[in-house]
C-alpha cells in the first residue's frame, strides 16, 4: 500500500514538474520574441509582483482585520492568547506591454478607488513610471495603468491591413497618454472639426481614416482640398483613386460638389423610410447600397472666407462663399440621419475660418498643436481653459507632432491622443487595391430603387434651388 502511494505521489510530482517546465518555456519564448520595450516591462512586472505586499503596506493600501478567521476560531484555546490581527493585502494581476504595465487589483474595506488614486504618485515613483492612472474596473476592482515611457512622445506608425473594418461606427484615432486605444463613435455624428498649426498632423490623421475605411464598399468619400488646384499637387494624391469626387481650391468646383451632395441629402431624406424602412440610417447601418458618405473639406477657410469689396469679381466670390457655407450647413444639420458625415479641417476653427453655425453643430472636435489659447478655445470649447495641462498650446514641441486633444464622452476633462503615421506608400497601396469599390452614392441610390422596383413622385422633392446666389 505504501508503495502505491509513493508511486502515485511520484507521478503527481513528475506531472507538476512537466507543467512547470512548459510554463517556464512559454515565459522564455514570450520574453525572447518580445521587443525591447516589452522585455523591460516584463522585468518590471516581475518586480511589481514580488514587492507588492511590502509596497502596499507602505502606501497605505492594506487593512487590518482584528476578527480571527474561521480556522483560527476553531483551533483557538479558551485560555490561550488572543489571535493576532491579520493584515489583508489586495490581490493583483500584472500584465506588461510595450509602454509599461497594467495592474488589476481588488478593493478592500477602507481601501477603495479613492485610496488607490491618492497613492498613484507614490506607485509611479516605486515602479519607475512616468505617470500612473487609476480607474474603476467593475464592482470591487480597479485598473492601475503605469507607463514607463511617454506614449505621446513616442512616434508610432500604422500599416493598413486592407481589410474592411469590423465596425463602421468606430474610428480608431490612436492611443492616449496611458497607451490605451482611443476610439470614437461615428454613429449619428453629422460633423467633425480638426484644427492645428501647419505640419502638426491634421492631414495625416485624416489619411488614416481614409485608409482604414477604404476597404469597405459601404463607405464613399469626396474631398474638397483648399490647399491645391489639382489632386496630384496635394496630400490626397495617393488616395484620390478611392474618392468618387475631388476638387481643389476653385470655388465654382467646390460649390458644384456641395450642391451635388445637398441634392443627395434631399433625395435620401425623401426616400429613406420607403427604401430602408427606418427614419434613421444608423438603425440599420451603412451598406453598399446606402453607403456612409464622407465629405472631407481640407483648409475649409478657403471655401467660407468673407470677401469684401464693391467690384463685380469680389461680389461674385462673396456670393459663392456664402452659398458654400449655406450648403455645408445643410449637410451638417440635416445629413446625420441619412448617413452623411462632414469632416472640416482648418488651421484655426475660429468663426472667420469655419462659420460658427457649422462648427458648433459638429459634436467631435480635435485640435493638434495651437499657438494661442483663443485658437484652442475655438477648436475645443471654453472649458479647455480649465485644463491647461491638456491644452493644445502645450503641444508646439516637435516631439508632439501627431498629438491631438479632444473631449471624450465619459471622461472628465480632455484626452491627449498620439495619432499614428501612415506612409505614402501604404496609402497608395490601399487606394489602388480598393479603387474598384469607388461608387457615386447617387447612383447607388438609383440602383437600390430599381432593385426593389420603387418609384414615387416625392423622390425629387427639394427644399428650394441650390444654385449659387446671383450677385
Amino acid at each position: 500500500m505504501t508503495g502505491l502511494v509513493g508511486d502515485h505521489a511520484l507521478k503527481v510530482l513528475l506531472a507538476a514538474a512537466a507543467l512547470l517546465g512548459v510554463w517556464l518555456l512559454l515565459v522564455v519564448v514570450r520574453y525572447v520574441r518580445a521587443d525591447k520595450g516589452t522585455r523591460i516591462s516584463i522585468r518590471q512586472a516581475v518586480r511589481i509582483r514580488w514587492g507588492w505586499v511590502r509596497l502596499a503596506r507602505m502606501a497605505g493600501l492594506t487593512v487590518t482585520d482584528k476578527t480571527p478567521g474561521l480556522l483560527t476560531q476553531i483551533t483557538a484555546q479558551k485560555d490561550g492568547p488572543a489571535p493576532a490581527p491579520r493584515v489583508l493585502t489586495p490581490r493583483i494581476k500584472v500584465k506588461p506591454d510595450q509602454f509599461g504595465v497594467i495592474v488589476r487589483a481588488k478593493t478592500l474595506p477602507q481601501v477603495g478607488l479613492e485610496e488607490y488614486q491618492k497613492a498613484a504618485r507614490f506607485l509611479a515613483d516605486a515602479w519607475r513610471c512616468t505617470r500612473v492612472s487609476v480607474l474603476p474596473d467593475g464592482p470591487g476592482k480597479v485598473v492601475i495603468r503605469g507607463v514607463r515611457s511617454d506614449p505621446l512622445t513616442t512616434p508610432t506608425t500604422h500599416r493598413p491591413t486592407g481589410r474592411p473594418p469590423a465596425d463602421l461606427t468606430r474610428w480608431e484615432l490612436g492611443v492616449d497618454e496611458y497607451a490605451a486605444r482611443v476610439c470614437v463613435s461615428l454613429a449619428n455624428v453629422p460633423g467633425v472639426t480638426v484644427a492645428g498649426t501647419p505640419g502638426a498632423g491634421k492631414t495625416s490623421g485624416v489619411n488614416k481614416f481614409v485608409c482604414d475605411f477604404a476597404p469597405s464598399p459601404a463607405v464613399q468619400i469626396a474631398t474638397a482640398d483648399g490647399k491645391v488646384s489639382r489632386a496630384s499637387e496635394g496630400d490626397y494624391a495617393d488616395l484620390v483613386k478611392r474618392m468618387f469626387a475631388f476638387c481643389g481650391d476653385d470655388l465654382d468646383e467646390a460649390n458644384g460638389l456641395f450642391q451635388r451632395l445637398v441634392e443627395l441629402r434631399r433625395r435620401r431624406s425623401a426616400t429613406i423610410r420607403d427604401l430602408l424602412g427606418v427614419k434613421n440610417m444608423w438603425h440599420v447601418g451603412p451598406s453598399p447600397e446606402w453607403p456612409l458618405t464622407v465629405l472631407i473639406i481640407d483648409e475649409a477657410h478657403t471655401f467660407f472666407r468673407e470677401y469684401k469689396g464693391s467690384d463685380a469679381t469680389t461680389k461674385r466670390l462673396a456670393a459663392l462663399t456664402a452659398e458654400n457655407a449655406r450648403l455645408v450647413e445643410d449637410l451638417v444639420k440635416k445629413g446625420r440621419s441619412v448617413g452623411i458625415l462632414v469632416i472640416l479641417i482648418s488651421q484655426k476653427t475660429t468663426g472667420d475660418a469655419i462659420p460658427t453655425f457649422i462648427r458648433d453643430v459638429c459634436p467631435i472636435g480635435l485640435s493638434f498643436a495651437q499657438k494661442t489659447v483663443e485658437a484652442a478655445v475655438a477648436a475645443l470649447g471654453d472649458d479647455i481653459r480649465n485644463w491647461p495641462d491638456a491644452s493644445p498650446v502645450t503641444l508646439q514641441d516637435p516631439a508632439y507632432v501627431g498629438v491631438a486633444v479632444m473631449a471624450m464622452q465619459g471622461r472628465p476633462g480632455y484626452t491627449r491622443i498620439r495619432t499614428p503615421y501612415v506612409s505614402d506608400a501604404d496609402a497608395a497601396r490601399v487606394a489602388e487595391a480598393t479603387s474598384h469599390l469607388t461608387a457615386d452614392p447617387a447612383l447607388c441610390l438609383d440602383a437600390l430603387r430599381d432593385s426593389i422596383g420603387w418609384a414615387a413622385s416625392g423622390d425629387d422633392e427639394s427644399d428650394g434651388p441650390v444654385s449659387p446666389s446671383e450677385p
